[in-house]
């Protein structure tokens, strides 16, 4: 792939900053625009000298119009992403993710950039009707009243911005639809971390035999999970080949159980959990895995099975078990 200037936004979050470290070893500019609401720049310690880092708002179009200039693609990841943001900080939510959107459209015409990747989400289609899910489902919004879709809805939004805001300035838009990534150093507020901590305490709590282990709903809902790696190769594979106006999932087609991630994660802890179940949050999907032949396509195959992936994400988190915040 030919050496680019890409602005990325969001790009001191998980997936941001595994990113960016990608690209600079594969020799291209690289400029970062986030303000560490969920981000941290300790991520890009070892590249700090590689990038230009720009610590400010990617709603900001001044921040963005100028971090913008002489680039030749926007990679835009900014969103406030968590669901416990999504029930408690709806507004937020929308407010990244639109006005961020807004921004980088509007800097990408003031600065004649030909090519704009967009990350959107499975959440942009909810409970889809076909599973393993192809990209041409239709997206939805199930209740707008239910602020579990505010990133989804914001997604959605963005979606259509892109394939409308600028129709006649991109020589190439792109979506990006990450399902479940995971991995070391990923933040706090998803299921793996969640449960790897849950883990620790009960474990903690019960030194032998079988481990009491709430969980939400009876662990039947299913997911498809992503290791950063793996994912961070999909994504290079959309950049170098991906078509015009065409949307991408990257994950696996690995539909595995919520309750298998439980046994899974207990596994590497040589226990065996005793599940008892809590109540689903209201909103949530039952089943959602990608049908990603369109990422095989383009030449893409995961490397890291579900329970590799797993022990080095526990194994991190385990180590880092004092910073985790306190649930309440």
């Amino acid at each position: 792939m030919a050496s680019k200037c890409y602005v990325v936004t969001g790009g001191t979050g998980f997936i941001g900053s595994s990113l960016v470290r990608r690209l600079v070893s594969e020799g291209h500019e690289v400029r970062v625009v986030d303000n560490d609401l969920r981000g941290s720049r300790t991520r890009l310690n070892d590249v700090l000298s590689d990038i230009t880092l720009v610590q400010g708002d990617a709603r900001d179009v001044n921040v963005m119009t100028e971090a913008c200039r002489g680039a030749t693609s926007i990679i835009h990841m900014a969103a406030l992403n968590g669901t416990k943001n999504f029930y408690e900080r709806p507004d937020l939510v929308l407010d990244v993710g639109v006005r961020s959107m807004l921004a980088a459209l509007d800097a990408a015409r003031a600065n004649s950039i030909k090519e704009f990747i967009l990350f959107s989400s499975s959440e942009a289609y909810q409970t889809p009707s076909i599973v393993p899910t192809p990209e041409a489902v239709p997206l939805v919004v199930p209740d707008p009243w239910n602020s579990r879709y505010s990133y989804g809805g914001g997604k959605l939004i963005s979606e259509v911005m892109l394939a409308n805001y600028c129709r006649d300035l991109f020589e190439r838009a792109i979506v990006i639809r990450p399902h479940n990534v995971y991995g070391p150093d990923m933040g706090w507020e998803h299921v793996i971390p969640q449960l790897v901590v849950r883990a620790t305490h009960a474990i903690t709590a019960t030194p032998t035999g079988p481990v009491p282990m709430p969980i939400q709903g009876d662990g039947s809902h299913t997911r498809s999970f992503i290791y950063i790696d793996d994912f961070v190769d999909g994504l290079m594979a959309v950049l170098a080949n991906g078509v015009h106006r065409n949307a991408y999932h990257i994950g696996t087609s690995d539909e595995v159980t919520i309750r298998h991630i439980v046994e899974t994660i207990f596994a590497w802890f040589g226990r065996q959990p005793l599940l008892q179940q809590l109540p689903l949050p209201e909103g949530g999907t039952q089943r959602r895995c990608p049908d990603i032949s369109k990422l095989k396509s383009l030449g893409f195959a995961p490397k890291f099975s579900l329970e590799k992936g797993v022990a080095l994400t526990a194994d991190w988190y385990v180590k880092h078990l004092e910073d985790a915040p306190q649930e309440g």
